[in-house]
């Protein structure tokens, strides 16, 4: 079941947003060669607290952590921890969510460590741009979920990326996860209509290789099958009446 929102629940989804996003990039600033995962994770979960709010991340399904924190082969779900060591030219995905007031903000972005390759930066802006593109296709009056499929894997197939299908967005809300499934993959015109009141999260996850990807024995971190290059790029997104807001952006 889709849960429209009215104005006061877009403004806590708001306040969980921001909160949200200014963790991810306070964990951003400190991204550097020679810091642990566990110190971002911690850096986030400090800020989240401070503003009142919980990490939507921190024992759901009894995930150990309060934000997603993947590298490199690792697309998404990667489990920070002391042993796990930044290094020049990773690059390093952090999703992170924070609940304020019974409502969830929720967001990604991949990060270079120091000097990266000319590979590793190309894909990390393809991915960026393919969710600006997205925002495009359902700007237009009678938007579908598969205007967002469809900008997103046409525009990373032109730059010879592929995206990840067995992992998809999803609305945001009272749940971190709700209805509907936001895939990055679709015919355009096709699938559900957009309508005001919906808060979805579109998160595309693109590939150097193919689109497929194998489950680690931990039950959480995902990685390419062929062993490339991942990169995340994500927003909790409203439609509204007067438009399409980006509730996490700071």
């Amino acid at each position: 079941m889709i849960h429209l929102k009215n104005a006061e629940q877009l403004k806590l989804m708001k306040r969980a947003g921001r909160i949200a996003g200014e963790a991810l990039l306070l964990a951003g600033e400190n991204v550097r060669p020679g810091v642990t995962t566990k110190k971002l994770d911690d850096i986030i979960r400090n800020h989240i607290e401070r503003c009142g709010a919980v990490p939507s991340f921190l024992g759901y399904a009894g995930f150990p952590a309060s934000a997603c924190i993947s590298i490199n082969d690792e697309v998404i779900h990667g489990i920070p921890s002391e042993g796990r060591v930044l290094e020049e030219g990773d690059i390093v995905k952090i999703d992170v969510g924070a609940k304020f007031r019974g409502y969830h903000g929720d967001n990604a972005r991949t990060f270079p460590v120091g000097a990266v390759s000319n590979e590793a930066k190309r894909l990390i802006e393809v991915t960026e741009a393919s969710f600006y593109r997205a925002l495009e296709a359902i700007k237009k009056e009678g938007a579908r979920i598969g205007d967002i499929g469809h900008a997103v894997e046409s525009y990373c197939a032109e730059h010879g990326y592929s995206v990840v299908r067995r992992y998809v967005g999803h609305g945001v809300g009272e749940e971190l996860h709700e209805d509907p499934e936001v895939p990055n993959f679709g015919r355009a015109g096709h699938g559900l209509r957009l309508c005001a009141g919906m808060t979805i999260a579109i998160e595309p996850m693109v590939n150097t290789g193919t689109g497929a990807v194998r489950e680690m024995p931990d039950g959480w971190t995902v990685k390419t099958a062929d062993g490339g290059l991942s990169a995340h790029y994500e927003h909790t997104v409203a439609i509204t009446e007067e438009g399409i807001i980006l509730l996490t952006q700071v």
